[in-house]
C-alpha cells in the first residue's frame, strides 16, 4: 500500500509507531520515541501528525504491516476464506495482536481510540465492498447483510485468537465460512 499523503518516511514512521505502540501501550507511547526509534526529527511527524492520536490514527489505517488485500477467488466462499485468513495473519503477526491489546487498555476515558475504532472497522468493511459486489453480481450473496457474514467470520478469528488466546487450526477459516455460509436462509 503505498501511503498518499505524508512524508517519505512515513513507512518508518508507522512501523516504529507500531513496535512501540505493542511495546509500551498507548499511555506509554511518545512522538520522540516514535521519531527516536524512526530516525527522523520529531519535527517531521508533527508536521503531518499534529498529535499523538493523530498519528496513531494515520498507523492503524495506513501501516503497510496492517494492511489487507481485498482477494478475488471468482466465488464468495473463497474470498471469505481469503479475507478470514488474512485476518488470521493479521491478529497472529508480530503487531496486531499487542497493538489491538494496548488499545483496548488504553481506551478506557480516551474517546479518541473508540473513534478510531469505529474508523478502522469502517475502512475494512469499505475496502472490502468488492467482495460483496462481485458475489451479489455472480447470484451467490445470500440475503444477509454483508456486514453480518463480516462480522461473524471475523468475530469467530478474534474469539478464538485473542480472547481464548488458541491457535486457529489449519482449517479454521474455511470451517467459519461454511458454517456461517450454510446457515443461510433457505
Amino acid at each position: 500500500m503505498s501511503v498518499t499523503r505524508g512524508p517519505r518516511a512515513a513507512a518508518a514512521i508507522f512501523d516504529a509507531t507500531l513496535e512501540l505502540l505493542a511495546e509500551r501501550g498507548y499511555d506509554g507511547l511518545t512522538i520522540e520515541a516514535v521519531a527516536r526509534a524512526a530516525g527522523v526529527n520529531k519535527t517531521t511527524i508533527y508536521r503531518w501528525w499534529p498529535s499523538k492520536p493523530a498519528l496513531v490514527r494515520a498507523t492503524v489505517l495506513h501501516a503497510r504491516a496492517l494492511d489487507i488485500s481485498v482477494p478475488d477467488t471468482g466465488s464468495l466462499r473463497g474470498d471469505l476464506v481469503a479475507l478470514v485468513e488474512q485476518v488470521i495473519g493479521l491478529l497472529t503477526g508480530p503487531y496486531a495482536e499487542p497493538v489491538v491489546r494496548a488499545l483496548a487498555a488504553g481506551g478506557s476515558g480516551q474517546p479518541e481510540l473508540a473513534e478510531l475504532t469505529r474508523e478502522l472497522f469502517a475502512d475494512r468493511f469499505a475496502r472490502e465492498q468488492p467482495v460483496f459486489e462481485r458475489a451479489r453480481a455472480r447470484g451467490e450473496l445470500p440475503a444477509t447483510d454483508p456486514k453480518l457474514l463480516v462480522d461473524l467470520v471475523a468475530g469467530a478469528v478474534w474469539v478464538r485468537v485473542l480472547l481464548r488466546r488458541e491457535p486457529p487450526t489449519q482449517h479454521f477459516a474455511a470451517e467459519v465460512v461454511d458454517a456461517v455460509l450454510r446457515q443461510g436462509p433457505s
